[in-house]
């Protein structure tokens, strides 16, 4: 009872406050893929439970600064608090600057929060641009200049949704530019080939999905989020027997961007690709450009 209860209120006690804010965001997810499968069991009142314990991450977010922030036992914001600073300040392995879009099983509800489509446009072209001094991460484990492009931390797996959220700020080219820019900066042949620790093959799963062109943005959803097929062909085969096609046409280095993309010949408008779509398996196909399609 005694740690669930200060979960639920979006904090934890302070002899664990070094990970209180990270605790709370990915109990939050959690909580919501239990919501999922409890509502699949037809157990509608642990659904209810759970899908409002998965919104605790709203009581972390600090309108003031814009930012997730971390509290103390008795439920206040932490004073002395800097969101660039990965070491000490109520995360682990990355910063507020990250951890404060780890909302992916609500990310519409997130972005509303911190003030819609071009607030969190300008809040990811800053992620990516910005500089992250080593002073910020030297103390911080597994964080090394290798694994960071501007500010965000891609080498140790906190922020590896965010370059897809671009797609719900009208702006899904800058998607397709980011992931393919994160493959040829993070990615490469040889020993140390991964810029970071693969922790269960996270870093090695990102990269798969990413080639492919679609990643699980939230895992319990139904929906793969689109981003830039790195293949110009690949086939994938199904459990049930059954496989699924992908097709980059005009692929190349300076084709990142994504014209067109169907399924079984129906265009998907949304960049959004079902999985119950593909389950009977088919053919998806990408058509590539170097010129964003605003």
């Amino acid at each position: 009872e005694g740690i669930g209860a200060y979960i639920d209120k979006g904090y934890v006690p302070s002899d664990v406050s070094g990970t209180s804010v990270s605790n709370t965001l990915e109990y939050a997810y959690d909580d919501w893929c239990i919501a999922q499968l409890a509502k699949k069991l037809g157990k509608e009142d642990i659904y209810t439970t759970f899908s409002k314990r998965a919104e605790s991450w709203k009581s972390l977010y600090d309108s003031s600064i814009g930012f997730m922030r971390p509290k103390n036992s008795v439920g206040k914001f932490q004073e002395k608090f800097d969101v660039l600073d990965t070491h000490g300040q109520g995360f682990i392995e990355g910063n507020s600057w990250n951890y404060s879009l780890y909302v992916p099983h609500q990310p519409t509800e997130m972005m509303a929060l911190m003030g819609g489509k071009k607030r969190l446009a300008s809040y990811l072209d800053s992620l990516f641009t910005m500089e992250l001094p080593d002073k910020y991460f030297e103390h911080t484990e597994d964080i090394t200049r290798d694994g960071i492009i501007g500010n965000y931390v891609h080498g140790n797996e906190p922020s590896h949704h965010v370059a897809y959220l671009y797609n719900i700020t009208n702006s899904p080219w800058k998607t397709q530019a980011r992931v393919r820019q994160i493959i040829r900066n993070q990615y490469h042949n040889g020993h140390a080939g991964l810029g970071g620790n693969d922790d269960c093959g996270q870093m090695s799963a990102w990269y798969l999905f990413t080639a492919l062109g679609f990643y699980p943005v939230a895992p319990g959803e139904d929906s793969y989020w689109i981003g830039s097929p790195l293949v110009k062909s690949a086939k994938v085969n199904l459990e049930n027997g059954r496989s699924l096609s992908i097709v980059a046409r005009n692929q190349s280095e300076k084709n990142v961007y994504v014209k067109s993309v169907s399924l079984n010949g129906r265009k998907l408008a949304d960049f959004l690709l079902p999985y119950s779509s593909i389950i009977n398996g088919g053919e998806l196909i990408f058509e590539m450009s170097n010129k964003p399609n605003k």
